[in-house]
């Protein structure tokens, strides 16, 4: 109404001012139109654009893509399902995922859009049929909402599971490589450790052997008398003639020495079987089940080895009671104690005091072990490094550098602790902690 009335004042104006009018109303229009076609093809230059990054995506996609409507037909796939089915995006638009399905899944994948409407599923194992035979594939479903928030459809993501597997595989052939090496590295650092305590093991051994020894040859001198006093008997002698032979052989002191001397050679031997079990405890590479053990006994047998095996005298102080049993594996416990106490006995070698201090005592439901020297202790910028595989402070070829890596890692499998810090006083300090009982499984 407005425009006709313009037109109508315009024509009563005369008849040029209306033709200016309408000329400028169509020229008015014109530009809108061309202003509108320009924002259409920059909108379906945009569209283009986007259709074609969005298929460049699925194209490169190497997992398995299927967008389904909501009652399970195929919208759309890409190139990965079509490479591992040998079926043509084309051929399968319009028809139900399940028909992609091996038959024995089907029930699996029947309950998709039920599932759906309450949570995504994950990682569900089926298998597709593929051009050569059965595709496994480890299948993700979501669901695909429109502008209002109602289910139109799901979005299924596949990944197949040959490449999965052998992920998986390698991941467990690296790992079984790694636990080889660790555990090969800890039976080289035992071995080394045992090494430095043969001399004193040999001492220790000799005692109870020389022992033995000794007494074997009392027994075989004593054995000789007897034959003797026994063939005299044989042969019938006169009572006074034995009675002679028996004072002159001593056969009463000798009878009274026999128990004395098969009761130290026992001793003796069950010595000597004792230092072979801890020996064969330390240096075993079996893992043993973990149980409650005699901590006060591994210590001692430690302790003892390190300071007959040492070549300067050290002054000792022991404050460990008897009974202390902590839970775990007593082999590995004393390599862990042996390492810290010839760690001790080691940074005195250029002190002029040597004094170790052992101290152990039950505090709740752990024990505390404590070892402390008087060497020249731990400079700030080692002590948080002293863990690391391979470091070490001692000369070049006086040390692997992994006792004590080894010692925390087999520390911390037992639940325990493990730590060194400086003494206020000087020297070294090392604490370990470890549990009286099995933890509880949580």
């Amino acid at each position: 109404m407005t425009h006709d009335k313009h037109l109508a004042t315009s024509l009563d104006n005369g008849p040029e001012d209306a033709w200016v009018s309408v000329i400028q109303k169509m020229d008015e229009a014109y530009a809108d139109l061309v202003r509108y076609q320009v924002e259409v093809e920059e909108k379906n230059l945009e569209l283009e654009e986007n259709k074609q990054f969005f298929d460049s995506i699925q194209s490169s996609m190497s997992d398995v893509l299927i967008v389904c409507d909501h009652s399970g037909y195929i919208q759309r796939v890409n190139r990965a399902l079509e490479f591992l089915t040998g079926s043509v995006g084309e051929s399968v638009i319009g028809t139900r995922f399940t028909d992609l399905v091996e038959s024995r899944f089907l029930q699996k994948v029947d309950s998709f859009l039920n599932q759906i409407r309450i949570q995504p599923v994950r990682d569900c194992e089926l298998e597709l049929k593929g051009v050569d035979g059965p595709v496994p594939l480890s299948m993700n479903c979501s669901p695909r909402k429109n502008r209002r928030g109602r289910l139109v459809g799901m979005v299924l993501i596949g990944r197949p599971l040959g490449e999965l597997q052998k992920a998986y595989i390698e991941l467990n052939n690296t790992h079984a490589e790694l636990k080889l090496a660790q555990e090969r590295l800890v039976q080289s650092e035992k071995m080394a450790s045992l090494g430095r305590l043969v001399a004193g093991v040999a001492h220790e051994l000799n005692n109870p052997i020389s022992f033995v020894y000794g007494n074997m040859h009392a027994l075989q001198r004593y054995t000789a008398r007897l034959s003797l006093y026994f063939d005299a008997i044989n042969e019938g002698q006169s009572r006074e003639s034995l009675k002679a032979m028996r004072e002159a052989l001593r056969l009463d002191k000798l009878i009274r020495d026999l128990n004395s001397l098969v009761d130290g050679t026992m001793e003796g031997a069950d010595r000597v079987k004792e230092i072979v079990n801890d020996l064969r405890q330390f240096s075993s590479t079996q893992e043993s089940e973990k149980k409650r053990f005699d901590l006060t006994h591994v210590i001692r047998t430690a302790l003892h080895w390190i300071i007959k095996e040492s070549k300067h005298p050290v002054e000792v102080r022991e404050t460990v009671p008897d009974g202390l049993f902590a839970f775990g594996h007593s082999g590995q416990i004393h390599q862990v104690v042996v390492n810290l106490i010839q760690n001790a006995v080691d940074a005195m070698i250029d002190s002029h005091e040597k004094i170790l201090t052992l101290n152990a005592e039950q505090v709740a439901g752990t024990i505390e072990f404590r070892v402390s020297d008087t060497g020249s202790g731990v400079s700030g910028e080692n002590l948080s490094r002293l863990f690391d595989p391979f470091f070490t402070t001692k000369p070049v070829g006086q040390g692997t550098g992994l006792g004590l890596s080894i010692s925390y890692g087999i520390v911390s499998e037992h639940g325990g602790k493990l730590e060194i810090s400086n003494n206020p006083t000087g020297g070294a300090h090392a604490l370990l902690v470890l549990p009286i009982e099995e933890s509880p499984v949580v």
